[in-house]
C-alpha cells in the first residue's frame, strides 16, 4: 500500500516559494518526494532543498496574469503535470487605514486576493483534465478571524480568500478540492522585522497557548495533509495552524488584577 504523504510523481507549485513560509512549505513537499515549482519576482540567492532534490525556480509576478500563464505552461512543460498549488505570495507593510491611499489599499488586495484566484483558475484548467483532478490550498492568516489594525486591507484581503475558498470548492468539485490554512505567527527569518529582537520574538511567543511561534515547516506539514489522500473528503473548509490562538486579553488583565490586589 503506498504512504499517503509519498509524492513521488507528483507536481507542485508553490508561489512566494523562495523564503520564509513558502520555502518551508517547498521543503516539506521536496522531503516527501514532490516535483516542486517556485515562482517568484526574482531567484532565491539559494533554492530550497530537501531529500537531495531541489526546487525548480521560475520568474513570475502573481499580480500579472499573462505571467501566472507562463508559470503554469513551463511547470507542464517541464513535468507533465500539475497535482498541486500553493497560493502562498502575499503580504502587507503596515499603514494606517484612515491614511492609506486608494492605490495602496487596491495593490494588497490585488496581490492577497485577486492574484490566488487568478492563479487558481489557470492552475484549475489544467487539473480538470487529469484523473486524478488536483488540489489547491490558499495560505490564510489570523488576521482572517480577528481585527488587524495597522494592516486592515491585507486582513479584509485574507477573509475574502477564505469564502473564496468555500465557493470554488463547490464550482470545481469533485475533481478540484480547495481548502485554506489559516496560518498564526511564523517564526521566520524576517520576525525581526516585525516582531523585534531575541526578546521581542520569545514574549509575543509567550501569547501563544502552544508557547512559541509556528515554524515554517508547520505550515508545510499542513499543507502536505492537505493536498495527500488523506484529505480526501477535505474541502472548502478552514485549517487553523496557530498554536491554539492567542491567550484572551482579558484573562490577563483579571489575572494582573488578582495578583496586584
Amino acid at each position: 500500500m503506498r504512504d499517503p504523504l509519498d509524492f513521488s510523481g507528483r507536481t507542485v507549485i508553490v508561489t512566494g516559494g523562495g523564503k520564509g513560509v513558502g520555502r518551508g512549505i517547498s521543503e516539506c513537499f521536496l522531503a516527501a518526494g514532490a516535483n516542486v515549482v517556485i515562482c517568484g519576482r526574482s531567484r532565491p540567492e539559494t533554492l530550497p532543498q530537501a531529500g537531495g532534490r531541489e526546487a525548480v525556480f521560475t520568474p513570475c509576478d502573481v499580480r500579472a496574469y499573462e505571467e501566472v500563464e507562463a508559470c503554469v505552461e513551463f511547470t507542464q512543460a517541464r513535468f507533465g503535470r500539475l497535482d498541486v498549488l500553493v497560493n502562498n505570495a502575499g503580504g502587507a507593510p503596515y499603514a494606517d487605514a484612515a491614511t492609506a491611499s486608494p492605490r495602496f489599499s487596491e495593490a494588497i488586495i490585488r496581490l492577497n486576493l485577486i492574484a490566488p484566484l487568478n492563479f487558481s483558475q489557470v492552475a484549475n484548467r489544467v487539473m480538470q483534465q487529469q484523473d486524478e483532478g488536483g488540489s489547491i490550498i490558499n495560505i490564510a492568516s489570523v488576521s482572517t478571524l480577528r481585527p488587524s489594525p495597522g494592516t486592515a486591507a491585507y486582513g479584509a484581503a485574507k477573509a475574502g480568500l477564505v469564502n473564496l475558498g468555500t465557493s470554488l470548492a463547490v464550482e470545481w468539485a469533485p475533481r478540484v478540492r480547495v481548502n485554506a490554512v489559516v496560518a498564526g505567527l511564523v517564526e521566520t527569518e524576517q520576525s525581526e522585522l516585525h516582531y523585534g529582537d531575541a526578546q521581542g520574538i520569545a514574549e509575543v511567543a509567550a501569547t501563544i497557548p502552544l508557547g512559541r511561534m509556528a515554524r515554517p515547516d508547520d505550515i508545510g506539514n499542513a499543507c502536505l495533509f492537505l493536498a495527500s489522500p488523506l484529505a480526501a473528503y477535505v474541502s472548502g473548509t478552514s485549517f487553523a495552524v496557530h498554536g491554539g490562538g492567542e491567550k484572551p486579553a482579558f484573562l490577563q488583565a483579571a489575572n494582573a488584577a488578582h495578583q496586584g490586589s
